[in-house]
């Protein structure tokens, strides 16, 4: 019942070898639009509303602040733009930053967009929430926060089946929200047209009269306050950056169209609403977003106000989305850097980043009963740490081509954009921590800090770990020149399936491998003449990115094998290798071992295991278990199997 109700809610397996298996699960343009771009156009839900809010009646601004949020948005796009150019492989702002400006900067900015990305999904169910909650009863409020948490489940399953998948689903509920809000847009601006110039005038006197009495420097605070509250607009732009990985060839031109048609939607969404909030006259009313307010002032009757909030709710599941996809890709680079636990980096039967994705949703569910989903508390400090990644990401760029100015012919112009970006984006982050620092910004800040800090730990334990393996290096123990003891022929024969055989299950050609040879060849030195080196090419999200790489990990896996093969053969024992490529290495193994023991009735399975001095609390969580695992399953199926122990002593 299980394996069915896993089978019905997560999907079929994929076929890893499926020539066009990469094909079928990357995205076009349009879909990467809506699941990437979806983030940054649903912000102008709540972005402009936050924005309007602060100006404190001062509509002078509005007209400013619109054009400052146009202008805002297309310059971080275009420079988006430039870094999806030079870092085609995807990763955004934490590869960006490690490349250019060295590991401690890159995980400044890692952990800051894995804090973003689970803010991304809360705020976003929030608002959501918020929006169908505008025209509902007051006393059903208190299932809201239940309701939010439902809807994080509904997408953590939609993820764990596939990427395509859970963005097939959401097309038409991003298409719905496109279309409802062109015809709100134009309804305003059509129907109100012969108010502008009375608007027009107003803001002339108003800004007159404003000078007059707080002076530019009073008028100018107001309007950096509204700026910075606005700032939740410009989130997820980075989105289409981060998840290059998953667009359809040529992966490039696929990413840097999806970053126009974002850029241009959110742009105009945004600017447009925050003219309409003036045209109409908008004023903030208890229990209501300004967008309810606005689509209410039309006159089109309730029906038309539910329709808009209803999809401006369901824009904002998508948008919840976006931190699906790219967090655990985030989480994936970082634990291939060795910054989080390595067991990050894989994928399950769906391909998809499974630790990962449950890791995102169980923090963000967290997040949102400990703020009891208070959206504006939850974009105070989502809109932070987005901007630590932006400065530094324009940063790294902007010393890149001040260092190769002398290879490219157009850095200047390269340089100015990424220097205005930086300029935008560092203004703006310390705007957002001096008027947010007090009331959600410090939390962030913290939460950051503190994870900042955890991976320096597993970083440098793994470090640690790493070294201490290096001391039983493979040339060490077996020197090129080693030969058999005169126990065995000098020259083996070939693999005899009668004869009693030793199957080892290897990694790469390593120390831990060669230490497990040599135990066999130790403990067993007549009873296996011979020996089976079996190892799974394990594809994780480092080389799944094209049916070429997964090719070239089967040789990298034969290759290393033979390796093993050359070592066998200078002791003197027949040798012969099996390969399996596959995303579950404990699964790949049961079933190659099992065909291994059809053809050699009197094999014996052995596996090397490293084990510490002091087992402690948190080896579980940062070292696999794998040998352990296949051994209980080879158990099971009634072959033999030895965990070979190789001893590391305590730093």
């Amino acid at each position: 019942m299980a394996g069915l109700l896993k089978k019905w809610l997560i999907g079929e397996r994929r076929d890893i070898h499926d020539p066009d298996l990469f094909h079928k699960v990357s995205l076009v343009a349009f879909l990467a639009w809506v699941g990437l771009g979806a983030d940054g156009l649903s912000s102008s839900a709540y972005g402009p509303d936050e924005a309007f809010r602060s100006l404190s009646g001062h509509t002078e601004l509005v007209v400013f602040m619109c054009l400052a949020m146009v202008m805002t948005v297309l310059i971080i796009s275009w420079s988006y733009s430039g870094i999806i150019e030079h870092f085609p492989s995807g990763g955004g702002g934490y590869v960006v930053a490690t490349k250019l400006l060295g590991p401690a900067f890159g995980i400044i900015s890692g952990c800051a967009l894995l804090v973003d990305y689970v803010l991304t999904i809360t705020v976003s169910i929030a608002s959501g929430a918020d929006q169908i909650f505008s025209f509902l009863p007051l006393g059903w409020h208190g299932f809201k926060v239940w309701i939010e948490a439902l809807a994080i489940i509904v997408l953590i399953i939609m993820n764990l089946r596939g990427v395509k998948e859970s963005v097939n689903v959401l097309v038409p509920i991003f298409l719905f929200f496109v279309f409802s809000h062109i015809v709100l847009l134009v309804a305003v601006f059509v129907l109100h047209a012969g108010n502008i110039p009375a608007i027009a005038a107003g803001v002339k006197s108003d800004l007159n009269s404003g000078m007059a009495t707080l002076g530019f420097l009073g008028l100018f605070k107001i309007f950096g306050k509204a700026y910075a509250q606005g700032a939740g607009t410009y989130t997820g732009i980075e989105a289409v950056s981060n998840g290059v990985q998953i667009m359809r060839e040529p992966k490039v031109q696929t990413a840097q169209k999806t970053m126009v048609y974002m850029a241009f939607s959110l742009a105009i969404t945004a600017g447009g609403l925050l003219l309409a909030y003036s045209l109409l006259k908008v004023v903030p009313e208890e229990g209501k977003t300004l967008n309810a307010v606005l689509a209410d002032r039309l006159g089109f009757g309730t029906w038309f106000v539910v329709l808009i909030l209803i999809a401006e709710a369901a824009l904002l599941c998508i948008a919840a989305q976006t931190g699906f996809l790219d967090g655990p890709r985030v989480m994936a680079n970082m634990a291939t850097d060795s910054w989080l636990p390595h067991r990050f980096a894989a994928l399950s039967e769906r391909l998809t980043m499974h630790y990962g994705i449950l890791i995102i949703g169980a923090a963000s569910m967290a997040t949102l009963f400990l703020t009891h989903g208070d959206t504006g508390r939850l974009v105070t400090m989502y809109s932070i740490n987005v901007f630590v990644t932006f400065s530094l990401s324009n940063l790294g760029m902007c010393r890149f081509w001040i260092q190769d100015r002398t290879k490219h012919s157009n850095w200047g112009r390269r340089l100015l954009i990424h220097g205005v970006a930086l300029t935008l984006c560092a203004s703006i982050l310390a705007l957002q921590v001096t008027e947010k620092f007090l009331i959600g910004g410090w939390e962030t800040l913290l939460i950051t800090s503190a994870l900042i800090a955890l991976c320096f730990m597993i970083r440098r334990y793994y470090r640690g770990v790493h070294a201490r393996l290096l001391q039983i290096s493979p040339e060490k123990l077996a020197p090129a020149d080693m030969v058999s003891s005169g126990a065995l022929a000098e020259n083996p024969a070939s693999l005899d399936p009668a004869a009693r055989t030793a199957v080892l299950l290897v990694g790469g050609y390593n120390g831990l491998g060669v230490h497990s040879v040599l135990t066999i060849w130790r403990m067993f030195p007549k009873d296996y003449p011979q020996i089976v080196f079996l190892s799974v090419g394990v594809v994780d999200s480092a080389n799944f990115k094209g049916s070429d790489e997964v090719g070239r990990l089967q040789e990298q896996t034969r290759a290393a094998l033979n390796s093993y093969v050359s070592l066998a053969n200078r002791m003197g024992m027949a040798a012969g290798t099996r390969v399996a490529i596959g995303t579950d290495a404990v699964e790949e193994a049961e079933k190659l071992c099992a065909q291994v023991a059809k053809e050699f009735p009197r094999a014996t399975f052995f596996s090397g295991k490293v084990v510490f001095q002091r087992e402690k609390w948190y080896h579980w969580l940062l070292h696999n278990q794998t040998a352990y695992a296949i051994q209980r399953r080879l158990e099971w199926l009634g072959l033999p199997m030895i965990v070979l122990p190789v001893r590391v002593r305590d730093a």
